[in-house]
């Protein structure tokens, strides 16, 4: 037997789709509260010196949490490559503002201080919001598009094509449903910023941290309600017409895919994903009850149940879909028919079995060497060398 054989075709499919769940996952929980700090900051610190307080609690991790961000593009491109070529040639726009907004948001940490002129440190400020709030909205822009589906088709020799002139692909993006979740994703991670800088700060900025954050979750719980809702009254699903062969090679043009009433069927064939949007509603119900009072790092990791809950509800019901299309259903791409060969996913997972225990551990190991609050006091002992 060929060693990648040990693992079947269909398994290696869902474990890399789990994977990519578990990257995107990843990256709202690290990257997510720096895009929170950076969205409030405006809000939080009055003062030059609280700004900089906030600044400095995401000040030596964010980088590293960017990192979630470029791992889960390169794992869409290497174990999902019509999805990378469909998505990014569909959301090229909308990627290229988030792109812009990620360019802008490292010079803005980088240059901010480095004049004591107020009206240099609020320009770079008001970046910083843009940097975080920009790509919190338009992710959430995309999830909502994600599951109405894009307007694209396949050709024989399976080249996507969109309906429309190229602009109108990011207008067409700014739909009623999309926005709304788009500003759920703004407010879950308006929240999770909040609980980071109570945990992470003192004074002012984490009593109006803890203020803030209070609004923005019961915003959150509220918005995912109605997504909920929309979902299953507004939005037509997708389902697969005929049997497909999971083990069998990568074309979305071999199945046969229908539309259907909702995309909540999926809670009748499969009712244990139920689990997933319980999740969303009691993590982020129980950071809203810590916000007001007063808890640290409970209300954190509640926070994270919440965020882990609301992108897994997304991808369980969902399942086995990945990208629908509304052009022609029958290029929807689908677990089993857009992925790389059976042998890169098998590579692609041994290296993934060795390094990501690796990061894991080297950054738990950097969060336990950073621990602690930072304080106006700090920052004015070293006013020269903090952001």
């Amino acid at each position: 037997m060929i060693l990648h054989e040990l693992i079947s075709y269909d398994v290696l499919r869902v474990i890399w789709w789990a994977l990519l769940g578990v990257l995107l996952i990843g990256f709202a929980l690290t990257d997510g509260f720096d895009m929170g700090v950076g969205a409030l900051l405006p809000f939080v610190g009055k003062t030059d010196t609280e700004r900089r307080m906030a600044i400095n609690t995401v000040g030596p991790v964010w980088e590293g949490n960017q990192v979630w961000f470029i791992l889960g593009g390169g794992a869409i491109f290497a174990a999902w490559p019509p999805l990378y070529a469909v998505s990014f040639s569909g959301f090229y726009l909308a990627m290229f503002v988030v792109l812009a907004a990620f360019i802008v948001r490292p010079v803005a940490f980088k240059y901010r201080s480095k004049r004591a002129s107020q009206t240099w440190r609020n320009t770079w400020d008001w970046a910083l919001f843009a940097g975080g709030a920009v790509p919190a909205l338009i992710f959430g822009v995309a999830v909502g598009n994600v599951l109405q589906g894009a307007p694209f088709h396949l050709t024989e020799t399976l080249y996507p094509m969109y309906d429309g002139a190229f602009y109108s692909k990011f207008l067409g993006l700014l739909n009623p449903f999309a926005l709304l979740v788009g500003v759920v994703s703004l407010a879950m991670l308006l929240t999770h910023g909040a609980a980071w800088l109570v945990l992470k700060s003192e004074g002012n900025v984490a009593q109006r941290a803890r203020n803030i954050g209070f609004v923005t979750g019961l915003i959150t719980l509220a918005g995912f309600a109605l997504s909920g809702v929309w979902l299953a009254m507004g939005i037509q699903g997708y389902a697969l017409a005929s049997e497909v062969v999971a083990n069998g090679p990568s074309n979305p043009l071999h199945s046969e895919v229908v539309r259907t009433n909702s995309w909540l069927s999926a809670y009748s064939e499969r009712p244990w994903i139920i689990i997933a949007p319980i999740f969303g509603f009691l993590g982020t119900a129980l950071a809203v009850r810590g916000l007001r009072a007063g808890s640290e790092v409970g209300t954190l990791l509640w926070s994270k149940l919440g965020i882990f809950g609301m992108i897994s509800t997304v991808g369980l019901t969902m399942f086995p879909f990945i990208l629908p299309s509304t052009v022609d259903p029958n290029s929807s791409l689908t677990v089993w028919d857009s992925s790389s060969s059976h042998l890169t996913l098998f590579i692609m997972l041994i290296v993934t079995l060795i390094f990501m225990p690796l990061i894991l551990a080297y950054t738990s190991w950097v969060y336990k060497v950073l621990w602690g609050k930072v304080t106006e006091a700090d920052v004015t002992a070293n006013s020269d060398t903090v952001y």
